[in-house]
This record gives C-alpha cells, sequence and structure tokens, in this order.
C-alpha cells in the first residue's frame, strides 16, 4: 500500500511514486531526485517513448477534484549537473500532463522552464532567476491551464497557458524532482499554497 502524505497547505493527500524518498517536515517538501531521471517525451522520437527512461522522475502527486484552483510554492534547487530541476507539476496521464521547472540551464544559469506534453513534449525558456529558489504557481481556469513565476512570490510573471486537451477532466497535482543528466539533485518546496478559487487576469502581474 502507498503511503499518503499530508502536506500543509494542501486539503488533499499526496502519494509518491515508487521508490521515491520524499520528506515532509514542517512546512518543507524534499527528495533527492536520482541521477538520469526526468519527464520528457522527445518531439524528434530520437529519445524513446514513455516506457522508457524518460518518466523516471521522483514524483509526489495528489488529486485536487474539480474546479479551478491557485497552487503554489517556493522552490529551491541544489544545481549539479544541466536540466536539474524542482518543479510543480500537472498530471492528466503519461501522455498528457505540464510541468514548471526551476532548472539550470546548458549555460549553468537558474532559469524557469515549462514544459507541455499532448503525445509529445514541447520546452519553452522563461527567464533567468539570480539564486538559488524561485517561487512557481500552477492555476486551472476552466479548461485552461496558466503557468506563472515569481522572484519575490508577490509579483508574478505570466510563463504560458494551455489545454492538456479534449475530454481531459480529472488530473493530478504537486511536486517532482529531476537530474537528467547529473548524478542526483536535491530538491525542495515550502510556503506551499493551494486555493479553491479561479486566477483573474493572466497577465496582470497578480
Amino acid at each position: 500500500m502507498s503511503t499518503t502524505f499530508a502536506v500543509p497547505g494542501i486539503p488533499f493527500g499526496l502519494t509518491p511514486s515508487p521508490g521515491s524518498d520524499w520528506v515532509v517536515a514542517g512546512d518543507r517538501v524534499e527528495v533527492v531526485a536520482p541521477a538520469h531521471t526526468d519527464l520528457f517525451i522527445d518531439p524528434s522520437g530520437e529519445s524513446g517513448t514513455a516506457a522508457e527512461s524518460m518518466l523516471n522522475a521522483v514524483t509526489l502527486l495528489g488529486a485536487p477534484g474539480a474546479g479551478d484552483f491557485v497552487f503554489s510554492a517556493r522552490v529551491h534547487a541544489g544545481f549539479g549537473a544541466m536540466f536539474d530541476a524542482a518543479v510543480l507539476l500537472v498530471w492528466a496521464d503519461e501522455r498528457h500532463w505540464a510541468k514548471l521547472c526551476f532548472e539550470q540551464s546548458p549555460a549553468g544559469t537558474p532559469m524557469v522552464v515549462s514544459v507541455v506534453t499532448r503525445g509529445v513534449s514541447d520546452d519553452a525558456n522563461s527567464f533567468t532567476v539570480d539564486g538559488d529558489a524561485v517561487w512557481l504557481r500552477i492555476s486551472r481556469v476552466g479548461r485552461l491551464f496558466a503557468l506563472h513565476a515569481s522572484t519575490d512570490g508577490d509579483w508574478w510573471h505570466f510563463v504560458r497557458a494551455f489545454a492538456l486537451g479534449d475530454g481531459i477532466d480529472e488530473v493530478r497535482l504537486g511536486f517532482e524532482g529531476q537530474s537528467p543528466t547529473g548524478e542526483g539533485c536535491r530538491v525542495s518546496f515550502e510556503r506551499v499554497s493551494f486555493a479553491r478559487e479561479t486566477l483573474g487576469d493572466l497577465r496582470d502581474g497578480r
């Protein structure tokens, strides 16, 4: 039987992926992402399939239920290698999901990155971050999902908006850690918040 975690700020339980070692201590959630772990389905078709190594990142996910929401956290990553990342994740199934990442870029600079997967993954860089932490936020507005990031938890930069696909109503929501090219990465999440509310204007910074 899977362990269910209660995370302060989230009104539903979260279940870890098999073999992952998530820890909840006070209001902080953390895990060490193992070496060579990631969530990505290469659109070129050259990196394999969903059944292979591309969907082996450690996750901690729960079901928010129907309706709009706003989910956010301040995230940290102990970067050691390219594409190490701490991630907020919304997951429908192995071919429909999206992640908002605090990730180490190929230039060695921390960066906000988003990936939306509908059959295959896309990949878009947003902005660089001066430091080892950033605020990330995923919101649902009807069938639309919106991603935002903030350096101070007050003013939110719009990253992107998208739909995962027709007929996708039930999703799981939570955290992910990855280290695709490295030997592991410690990631943590704090000041976690989940609100059953509808976000207003996606581009007004609130």
